[in-house]
């Protein structure tokens, strides 16, 4: 691995503004962006419209087997996209109201957090074959799971009201309290502060100011 690369890890609840920052910072930076949650909606469309039940892990790990995981990376915009079988899911797919009620409860089994927890790591093996110096990926056991060496970890926050606001602009509907007590409490990767992150409560920040105060933490 290049001696200058970095992994930037981004965590926080529903609405916290992950992706906007996550996605800014990359831009900002010329690493890869990397949207886990991303991963968990696609594989919860794929079991929702093989009707596998978020229970059922045999069923689980079946479907999975049968459809691999792959990466597309978009150089100019710096992201990588998953792909499910050969393709990259729709946003409006990933984004619908059935995925929205069903995530949390696909992203709490083990079979389900098995299959991508390689598949995410692998993903600094993809930044680093791309020519990128380094890797933002954002999720919610990033920095706790998937790189707890990461060389800097951050945890995003907001106010319930901002975090309402945000959601009701994107014409999203799902339960933002709900899908974080549901996170908090599932034994698999519980969504939690990593240890060594730095909280950054970006309530009543811009989203340009939230990505140039964790560059310049790198400085």
């Amino acid at each position: 691995m290049p001696p200058t690369f970095t992994t930037i890890a981004i965590d926080g609840g529903a609405a916290t503004g992950k992706s906007s920052t996550a996605r800014g910072l990359a831009a900002r930076l010329r690493y890869l962006h990397v949207d886990t949650g991303s991963h968990y909606r696609a594989l919860t469309l794929l079991c929702l419209r093989h009707k596998v039940a978020a229970c059922d892990a045999n069923a689980i790990r079946a479907l999975l087997s049968h459809n691999p995981l792959g990466t597309e990376v978009d150089l100019a915009a710096c992201d990588a996209k998953i792909t499910v079988d050969g393709s990259v899911p729709a946003d409006a797919d990933l984004r619908s109201d059935a995925v929205n009620a069903n995530v949390s409860q696909y992203a709490a089994q083990p079979a389900v957090r098995e299959a991508l927890k390689e598949y995410q790591r692998g993903q600094k093996n993809v930044a680093i074959a791309k020519g990128f110096g380094g890797l933002v990926m954002e999720g919610r056991d990033i920095g706790s799971v998937i790189f707890p060496d990461a060389e800097l970890k951050i945890f995003l926050e907001a106010d319930e009201a901002t975090r309402a606001a945000r959601r009701a602009k994107d014409g999203q509907t799902d339960a933002i309290l709900e899908r974080d007590r549901l996170d908090s409490t599932r034994k698999t990767a519980p969504l939690t502060c990593p240890e060594g992150a730095i909280r950054v409560n970006n309530s009543q920040m811009s989203l340009p100011e939230v990505i140039e105060h964790i560059a310049a933490m790198l400085s």
